[in-house]
């Protein structure tokens, strides 16, 4: 399979000018998500007007994860805007088998382009409801975030910057999924990590942990904690 760039940097920005100019059949499109270059399908993705069976919603999700941050993003925006605007497109997801289909969507939230996280997660609030879907959805999330806590407890002073943002980002944008689904985790689990979260000396895990906390009844005491935080935007959930 074709998946890499063209020859150079001006090569590429002029073929990719001509992609963007000339006019594409459906077929056409999903064909360069099958085979394509980077370029093509991170246009290809961007074109497309539509998804119409489970087998185009197959090659759009193939796309979602394991390919070029460009393509990755096109197709994370290109699935937003159709569960945000298609109904039809929405009931597509549920007709595929919801147990890869969770997987990708999972491990497309804790991509390490902020913009793909974002798109999916505001995806995920859309199509919120099929219990199978949701259940398995939510148990990798609770798996990453396990993870995550895991890879703290293994930091060294010795550890670079880099390593401890990398895990501090996936443990973020595990606890803005679990925003949508927090109500449906069990309390004891929920309880400890949230617990964990408003122990994590970046305060934007705080800030997460204050979000979901705020939105659910019980957890005063660790409520109580996050409202006498020390840092202002954790106090400032809870205005």
């Amino acid at each position: 399979m074709n998946t890499g760039f063209y020859k150079d940097l001006d090569t590429n920005f002029q073929m990719a000018c001509e992609l963007s100019e000339k006019e594409y059949s459906h077929n056409e499109l999903i064909g360069l998500l099958k085979n394509g270059n980077i370029p093509e399908k991170q246009i290809a993705a961007l074109r497309l007007d539509s998804v119409d069976t489970t087998s185009e919603l197959a090659v759009l999700l193939d796309n979602l994860t394991g390919c070029d941050g460009k393509i990755r993003e096109a197709v994370a925006l290109k699935i937003y805007t159709c569960l945000n605007s298609n109904n039809q497109f929405r009931e597509l997801f549920f007709k595929k088998n919801v147990e890869p289909l969770a997987t990708i969507l999972a491990n497309a939230t804790i991509d390490i382009n902020a913009n793909v996280c974002r798109l999916v997660v505001d995806s995920m609030s859309i199509i919120k409801g099929n219990q199978v879907f949701d259940n398995l959805y939510i148990k990798n999330i609770l798996t990453f975030i396990k993870e995550a806590y895991i890879d703290l407890d293994k930091i060294i002073f010795r550890d670079k910057k880099y390593t401890i943002n990398k895990i501090l980002f996936k443990l973020y944008w595990c606890l803005e999924a679990l925003k949508i689904y927090a109500e449906d985790v069990d309390k004891n689990i929920l309880s400890l990590i949230l617990l964990r979260a408003s122990e994590v000396r970046e305060y934007t895990i705080r800030e997460k942990a204050a979000q979901i906390v705020v939105k659910l009844d019980g957890f005063e005491d660790l409520k109580n904690k996050l409202k006498n935080d020390e840092n202002y935007y954790v106090r400032y959930v809870f205005k």
